[in-house]
């Protein structure tokens, strides 16, 4: 029998999510270890390091390599953080599973917390979604672009070209990273999809699609389900500072979502309750939220 490759961008983060979901698989399918191959792919992402996302082309910038690479058939399936995949995906391709949710809390790198930073601060985000919810805490604090990969920002926050970053704690944790302090859920809320690792492969593969099940976690591809319905009928883009989690709780689905403008000054917060397999509930939050928004957040979002 042949084995799998998996195709992954070729930062540290992303190899080190790829590893884990090899081993899983190796481990749950009683394979040898290195049956499921690793495959680095470089992604318009990686190779773009000084301008934000969102100038130059937003999420595809990661996926588009690796969707090229899969339906040409150099690789069985993709391994993402799901929050950087775009909520409309091509119909060849399908996410066939999900690991469980790591921790979805933002850390901050360079202060105790948000609060604690330094009157007029910089703060170092390409992401709109920190860079709002920062400035509506804080509007004192300057924010300036940063990208890179973890090492890169970690850095720029000890050489002092910035004052302060946010990074992912589940990101963080994958790299065996102690850095930062972890900021409540009720302070700043996630991106959506945020610390999920997922699996993509052909749409018509079905002997992948039954491995890949074998490593999958029900409860999460739920949440993140859900939560990329409530982006997708946003219209949301990598210019949408967007906040949304979801989880199980008494047997149904229980979101939180924000939508912000882009200094934060103006906020949207809804909170909605459903069935698990009630995407359409999720849509209906989506509209329910632009229609209470101010026309500084609806035209980040309705494309």
């Amino acid at each position: 029998m042949q084995g799998l490759r998996l195709g992954t961008r070729g930062s540290p983060l992303a190899l080190a999510q790829a590893r884990k979901v090899a081993a899983a698989i190796e481990t749950a399918q009683r394979w040898p270890d290195g049956f499921v191959e690793i495959v680095p792919v470089t992604t318009t992402g990686d190779k773009v390091q000084d301008r934000p996302l969102a100038e130059i082309g937003g999420k595809a910038l990661w996926t588009k390599e690796l969707d090229r690479a899969l339906l040409a058939g150099e690789v069985d399936f993709c391994v993402h953080s799901m929050k950087d995949v775009e909520s409309e995906r091509p119909a060849e391709i399908h996410i066939a599973a999900v690991r469980p949710r790591g921790d979805v809390r933002d850390r901050i790198i360079g202060a105790e917390s948000i609060e604690k930073l330094k009157q007029g601060a910089v703060v170092g985000t390409s992401s709109p979604r920190r860079a709002a919810q920062v400035r509506r805490l804080r509007p004192d604090v300057k924010i300036v672009p940063i990208r890179g990969n973890v090492e890169t920002r970690l850095r720029k926050v000890e050489s002092g070209e910035v004052d302060a970053t946010l990074l992912a704690s589940a990101g963080l944790k994958r790299l065996e990273i102690d850095a930062g302090t972890a900021i409540p859920t009720e302070i700043i809320l996630p991106a959506p999809g945020q610390a999920v690792i997922g699996m993509e492969c052909r749409t018509n593969d079905t002997r992948t699609q039954s491995v890949l099940s074998t490593v999958s976690n029900e409860i999460t591809y739920n949440c993140v389900m859900a939560e990329r319905a409530f982006t997708r009928a946003l219209g949301a883009t990598c210019h949408s500072p967007v906040a949304a989690f979801c989880v199980l709780e008494d047997g149904d689905l229980r979101m939180r979502a924000q939508l912000f403008n882009e200094d934060g000054s103006e906020m949207v917060e809804q909170r909605a309750v459903f069935d698990c397999d009630e995407l359409r509930s999720c849509e209906e939050l989506a509209r329910s939220m632009l229609a209470a928004a101010p026309e500084s957040i609806r035209r980040l979002f309705e494309s």
